[in-house]
């Protein structure tokens, strides 16, 4: 393990806007007048008619805030991946002049590999910066959500499981990459399915057929978008895992870069993984004791982090940092 070093810490204060898939806000996302629209596929489609998420929340809204006068608008295509968004932004977002679009995208780009029209990794996350670099540019907001299932099965067995991961994986990078708030939709299916698919079902507790919402999966969505839209925290506490690292000083920069590469690859291969922030220490109290590099990394429970600390793709990444680190500093802590 990596040698600790004995320093108390008190408080860590502003050091995390968005973290373990939780949208957390000071304010609505919403104000009376402006118009949202949700873009996806398949999903989204059906998601507008009655009873679908996107008219629960439309619904929702207008009944908790009567007088907050918000445009709902549901822009969901089936089949879409992410360079078929990318391909009718402007005719179906950009041209209606939007405050805020809740991206909900990424099941077809996975499950759609199965017969060669899939997308791949760098396509992906690429074709996902440029959407939201665009909206941006036009002046409007973005909410992010990751995939959501393909299968419901909560043992891992499900066949696209572990590559539905590594692209939910992405969504939270290129989040944090254009500072647009996350909706992690693929860690609260986990969890509720955990709690409500005691039978290992593959379908039929949130979907209709291990993909498509079924009136349970709509009103969940509801319920998840319902709170990123008010900035709502849900409640829950979780576990921060924090590592800062001092390094020799005859490590070079690019071996520093690989090190901060493999550890920002942990969360697309460590599945207890929730959140993962890193970044390099700025402080000007000179109070750093020659730490430069801060990474944090959430967990649900303590559970889950010592299956990630004794995890084989953690003992790794240990194995190669180890030799050019001169101290390291280890902190856990539980939310309040």
């Amino acid at each position: 393990m990596l040698r600790l070093c004995g320093i108390g810490l008190g408080v860590f204060v502003g050091l995390v806007g968005l973290m373990g898939g939780t949208v957390m806000s000071a304010e609505p996302l919403l104000k009376s007048g402006e118009r949202v629209i949700f873009l996806g596929d398949s999903i989204t489609e059906a998601g507008a008619q009655p009873g679908g998420y996107v008219a629960l929340v439309r619904e929702k809204l207008a009944q908790a805030h009567p007088d907050v006068k918000v445009e709902i608008v549901g822009a969901g295509i089936s089949g879409n991946r992410v360079p078929d968004l990318e391909q009718r932004l402007e005719r179906d977002v950009l041209s209606r002049q939007p405050n805020l679009v809740v991206i909900y995208i990424g099941i077809n780009d996975v499950w759609h590999s199965q017969n060669g029209r899939g997308t791949s990794r760098e396509d992906y996350e690429q074709g996902l910066q440029r959407l939201i670099k665009k909206i941006q540019g036009a002046g409007a907001r973005v909410v992010l959500c990751t995939p959501s299932v393909i299968g419901e099965k909560t043992d891992g067995s499900n066949p696209l499981d572990k590559m539905l991961e590594e692209y939910s994986a992405l969504s939270r990078k290129v989040a944090r990459q254009t500072k647009s708030p996350l909706l992690d939709l693929r860690k609260r299916f986990v969890s509720r399915l955990r709690q409500a698919n005691s039978k290992n079902a593959e379908q039929g507790v949130l979907t209709s057929d291990g993909v498509h919402l079924n009136a349970s999966g709509n009103r969940f969505v509801a319920e998840q978008v319902g709170e990123a839209l008010h900035g709502v925290d849900d409640g829950e506490r979780r576990l921060r895992h924090v590592v800062l690292f001092q390094f020799k000083s005859d490590t070079t920069p690019a071996q520093v870069a690989e090190v901060e590469a493999a550890f920002e690859a942990l969360p697309t291969r460590i599945r207890e993984i929730q959140g993962f922030e890193r970044g390099t220490n700025v402080s000007p109290e000179n109070l750093a004791q020659g730490f430069t590099h801060c990474f944090f990394v959430t967990f649900a429970s303590n559970e889950d982090r010592d299956t990630y600390l004794k995890h084989p793709v953690h003992e790794e990444f240990v194995k190669l940092a180890v030799p050019r680190i001169e101290k390291a500093l280890v902190v856990d802590y539980w939310t309040e």
